[in-house]
């Protein structure tokens, strides 16, 4: 059985360690007390009120909570005997006893104990008095110039003086001013050493030891190891300076003998025993101990540890690991940044409001928080070091350089930080080591292993006529096996823009392979023929592994919407002609078409055609140049609330927005043969593509008032006060793509792109001489009225307010998504506030924060009922002023009371025609049953399960060789039709629950 584990303590050590703790399997649930903003809610991990001072009431609080483990972080309650005290009720708990602890909480036992058993370190003296200290320090025979306050001062109590005379103040500021409290009634003087300081940490069971990656702290405020001493700057490991053999020596003569000497002293050391080195001339010497991790290097070790920690602690403390030594990652370098707040070390201000949190997770990154608060929703300083950003790359180079891309990410005014954290460790790499084709810049294993983790990606987008299996030289495509006849070959190449430049700056990778694939082919479309194959090119100055696949994997989950396969590429890694952290990308698209079906059918087009205009998702990808100088113009940078969004977004979020794919909605019509010529509206905007596909004698005529123009359109003609003429020869102004359509055709087309928002948004006119082949009425009133609080509707109704929608899950989210695709169009009804799921770390949540929407996890495991966790549900609901509920493939059973709570808004797709298969298995039912139509149900949830008041069904026929998959398969695309189309009639009020249960329209009301 699973369990519960509390771990003590509030920093960024302790979160690192909730976080590591969490992703284990055996591992039900993480409490943290006090914890920080960052372990308030976050998966398995939670805060707890309860006191830790009070070893009583803890004891009792884990008993009563089932609390299996407790984990404690800080040395304060390990010398106050946490451990001795909890374990002697039952309680389990990790670290050494009160006695053993004393290695730390006493330097004066310290310095003894290791005299006594030969463990080598500074020469030293121990003192009461302050002028006996003092006459030491000008008599000795050696530099006696580190003053340490001999209790607990946290990590705070060394002064390193500059002479004999700096170090007889601070004799006096520590035993008569009482700089350090009762921590400085013992005083240590020792010798000044020279050389290199690391930090050597170890699991001990009592007997054992098994060593840890040594890391490097950083004491030092300021780069370069300047300004005054703190807590820790930041960390990196592991540390070059520690070569193999010289790890062993330490093994043998600091962390065997000191746990030896415990046991022989009646203190068995159990826990963490950290020995702080100086890598002196005459070898390691041991600078200080602590009974616990490191704080900042915990935040380096525990993403460096391959095993499952929970498993290693339980090792550790039933002394099995001799046999059971945990295993770490080889071949990666972590690097973790402080980032404190301005006048640390010293006093400062609490409160300060700290953004791009996310964005930086988004970058591959860890943020472990340490001085964090909520408030009023959002995150807060409250403490003297705040955070730390922590990067996991192959070579510390890159680790480094990545967490100093991660902290420039947040936003966090006055924050201090270094931004040289490992600066020795890379010297002493750079001194040592030969020259390699790495070291120019070029990384051939991280190509490699680029390629290994594109391969599947990949290959999961083979159709007919190619199995996408990268590796080769060049790829093949069968035409006859994709069923061509005469086909003609077309192609399309095209790049995303400056878009690259707004992706790069907020961290967000993944949206650019749709918006390559889209630009292309979309273009290709153009000509009525179906994308083949895709070959893209990612060229950058350093390859980074993990923004790379997230580029080339956006591009393969982009071939698969778009229904072509992911044929090859190329990765260029060119030093020096690019910026660190830039790249640029290309992309380049094959498709076939029959002879007789290719677009456009300029001899068919005739003057009165109809022009049909398909939306777009917003900028898509040209005009960012443009985009990004009236943004410094207005004075907003990328992480600000976006003026043109009604979902809460940034402007960076809503300007990313990737680019619509129309190969699949739009070829089925285009090879119906009413759709005469079809215009991608790319770069040249309105004014120039649309020319671009028909005759010469005829011109367009368009009327801007027909469609819905989204808000960022609105926005930019005001902010940037740019011309009608701007606007529409530089941007899409809310249409993607324009199709052309005999009137009498026009209306079947636009029931074929029913799923697509569409309209008839003018008409083809006869061209006058020395007239402009593009009109465009009503542009200026239309993107006035395109704001977010008045989005015109195609028929000129302007909707006040969107319905709140929350969406319940517990799996993929394939259904979200369509529901997302749908609250997403300007047009809509319905805004998604929340996705809440009952099972952590599903692909739905992944969904929902790519599209911006907040994610709540309560997971069910935790509850012990259901009306517990239906409360808690409700409570989240609430929190977000939630007006209707979708259950999106959420698999737990609502209580009555909720449901009623929630009548008529709360709405549930199954898969069958209601009445018909109510319950789990419904296609295997209609397969039994021998039924010919299946299909699904989109309902109002009643008590009953699958019985409330049918909203929208659409049928799907079942053919002789169905299987339950196969079945299933054609049913789900149903149900990406139909759940939209539900939740937008019931958020618009056009359908609603009657007092009688029964549908509500609103003409009937």
């Amino acid at each position: 059985m699973a369990e519960k584990v509390l771990v003590v303590g509030g920093g960024g050590r302790e979160h690192a360690l909730a976080w590591k703790l969490a992703q284990s399997s055996l591992v039900q649930q993480v409490l943290v007390a006090p914890g920080n903003a960052g372990t308030a809610s976050c998966g398995k991990i939670s805060n707890s009120e309860v006191s830790v001072s009070n070893h009583s009431i803890l004891a009792q609080f884990c008993k009563d909570h089932h609390v299996g483990l407790v984990v404690v972080g800080p040395e304060v309650p390990l010398a106050a005997g946490i451990v001795d005290d909890l374990t002697a009720v039952g309680v389990p708990c990790f670290g050494p006893s009160a006695k053993a602890a004393q290695l730390e909480a006493s330097k004066s036992f310290s310095k003894a104990f290791m005299e006594r058993h030969g463990i080598p370190t500074a020469r030293y003296g121990s003192f009461t008095d302050p002028q006996e200290a003092c006459s030491y320090i000008r008599t000795a025979d050696y530099p006696a110039l580190v003053v340490k306050a001999s209790g607990l001062a946290a990590g705070k109590g060394v002064i390193v003086a500059g002479d004999r005379e700096e170090a007889c103040r601070a004799v006096m500021d520590i035993m008569k001013d009482g700089a350090f409290g009762s921590a400085g009634e013992t005083v240590v003087v020792e010798e000044l050493l020279q050389g290199e300081e690391v930090s050597c940490l170890c699991f001990s069971d009592g007997s054992s030891v098994a060593p840890m990656p040594p890391a490097q702290d950083h004491k030092r405020l300021q780069d370069g190891d300047q300004g005054p001493n703190t807590g820790g700057m930041g960390a990196y490991c592991p540390t070059p300076q520690v070569s193999r053999e010289l790890l062993q020596e330490i093994r043998e003569t600091v962390l065997q003998r000191t746990v030896d000497g415990m046991r022989e002293e009646g203190a068995p050391y159990v826990g963490v025993l950290y020995a702080g080195l100086m890598l002196t001339p005459q070898g390691p010497k041991v600078l200080e101990f602590n009974c616990r991790f490191g704080d900042p290097e915990c935040q380096v070790l525990m993403p460096l540890l391959q095993s499952d920690l929970y498993q290693v602690i339980l090792n550790t403390m039933s002394g099995r690991l001799a046999s059971s030594a945990p295993v770490w990652h080889q071949d990666s370098a972590a690097v973790t940044v402080v980032m404190a707040s301005a006048g640390y070390p010293g006093s400062y201000q609490k409160g300060v409001r700290i953004t791009g949190l996310s964005q930086v997770e988004d970058m591959g990154l860890q943020v472990f928080h340490a001085g964090t608060a909520l408030k009023d929703g959002g995150v807060v300083s409250s403490g003297g070091r705040v955070l730390t950003v922590t990067a996991v790359r192959p070579s510390l180079e890159t680790a480094l350089q990545a967490a100093n891309q991660g902290v420039a990410a947040v936003g966090f005014p006055g924050s201090v930080y270094r931004r040289d954290i490992g600066h020795r460790a890379v010297a002493d790499l750079n001194r040592h080591r030969g020259l390699t084709y790495k070291d120019s810049g070029v990384d051939i294993a991280a190509g490699n292993k680029l390629v290994d983790m594109i391969k599947p990606l990949a290959k999961a987008t083979s159709r007919p006529g190619c199995s996408a299996d990268l590796g080769g030289f060049a790829g093949l495509f069968d035409l006859k096996a994709a069923g061509f006849v005469d086909p003609i070959l077309v192609s399309g190449t095209d790049g995303v823009g400056t878009k690259l430049k707004i992706a790069q700056a907020c961290g967000r990778h993944g949206g650019l392979g749709q918006d390559l694939v889209a630009m292309c082919v979309n273009d290709v479309l153009a000509q009525g023929a179906e994308p083949l194959f895709f070959l893209d090119y990612f060229s950058c100055g350093r390859l980074d592994v993990e923004v790379a696949a997230a580029v080339v994997g956006g591009v393969a989950k982009a071939c698969q919407m778009a229904g072509c396969a992911l044929l090859g590429g190329e990765t260029a890694e060119m030093p020096g002609v690019y910026a660190p952290g830039e790249y640029d990308l290309a992309g380049f698209c094959v498709g076939a078409a029959e002879r007789g079906a290719l677009l456009p059918r300029l001899s068919d087009i005739t003057e009165g055609d109809a022009l049909i205009g398909v939306a777009s998702s917003g900028i898509h990808s040209n005009g960012f140049s443009l985009v990004r100088k009236v943004l410094e113009k207005s004075g907003l940078s990328y992480s600000s609330p976006a003026p043109f969004s009604q979902s809460g977004e940034t402007v960076g979020e809503v300007l990313l927005t990737p680019t619509k794919i129309y190969s699949r909605p739009l070829l089925p019509i285009l090879r119906g043969g009413a759709v005469k010529a079809y215009a991608h509206i790319t770069g040249g905007g309105l004014l120039e593509n649309i020319p671009r596909v028909l005759p010469q004698e005829l011109a367009v005529d368009l009327d801007a008032s027909l469609w819905s123009i989204p808000p960022v359109f609105s926005w930019l003609q005001q902010a940037g006060a740019l011309s009608e003429e701007e606007m529409s020869r530089t941007f899409n102004c809310g249409l993607g793509a324009v199709l052309v359509a005999s009137p009498s055709d026009a209306q079947s087309v636009l029931r074929q792109l029913q799923a697509q928002e569409a309209w008839i948004v003018g008409s083809l006119t006869r061209r006058q001489p020395g007239a402009e082949p593009v009109v465009v009425r009503n542009l200026k009133h239309s993107l006035q009225n395109a704001g977010p609080t008045s989005r015109a509707e195609p028929n000129g109704s302007i909707p006040l307010k969107r319905t709140k929608v929350g969406v319940l899950i517990s799996g993929t989210g394939t259904n979200l998504q369509a529901l997302i695709e749908q609250a997403r169009r300007p047009s809509s009804s319905a805004e998604i506030v929340v996705v809440i799921s009952n099972r952590p770390g599903v692909q739905g949540l992944k969904r929902a924060s790519l599209a911006g929407i907040q994610t709540r996890v309560v997971d069910h495991k935790l509850y012990g009922s259901r009306a517990e966790f239906d409360g808690t549900i409700d409570r989240v609901l609430e929190e977000f002023g939630v007006e209707l509920v979708c259950l999106a493939g959420f698999m737990r059973i609502l209580t009555g009371t909720f449901v009623r709570k929630w009548n008529g808004k709360l709405l549930n797709i199954h898969p069958s025609l209601l009445p018909s298969f109510k319950g789990v298995n419904a296609q295997k039912q209609a397969l039994q049953a021998g039924v010919r139509v299946a299909g699904c149900t989109v309902h109002f949830v009643a008590e009953e399960v699958d019985t409330g008041a049918i909203i929208v069904q659409e049928a799907v026929p079942v053919l002789g060789g169905d299987t339950e998959d196969s079945l299933s398969d054609r049913i789900r695309e149903a149900e990406h039709r139909a759940f939209p189309t539900a939740m937008e009639l019931v958020a618009s009020g056009a359908v609603r629950l009657g007092e009688d249960g029964r549908l509500l329209w609103k003409n009937q009301s």
